[in-house]
């Protein structure tokens, strides 16, 4: 399975149809059915987004770790 890059990822968590691979695969199409002619970059990405979906099942779909996992160095307010 080829891995999604960086801006795969974040369309992937943008677009995370409750939490499974075949609910983000919906919205995904959803969404790319508003895209106009021009956002080809975003069509692109996309595009190669769904593909590496359908192309993975769904085990490897839970297993991306599409929510960061922040420390407490990361907050940004203290307690």
């Amino acid at each position: 399975m080829t891995e999604l890059t960086f801006e795969e990822r974040n369309l992937v968590c943008i677009y995370s149809g409750g939490g499974t691979r075949l609910g983000t695969i919906a919205a995904l199409e959803e969404m790319r059915r508003y895209l106009e002619p021009d956002e080809t970059e975003l069509l692109g990405l996309t595009d190669s987004a769904l593909g590496k979906l359908r192309g993975m099942d769904d085990a490897a779909f839970s297993a991306l770790d599409l929510i960061p996992d922040f420390g407490p160095e990361d907050a940004a307010y203290g307690e």
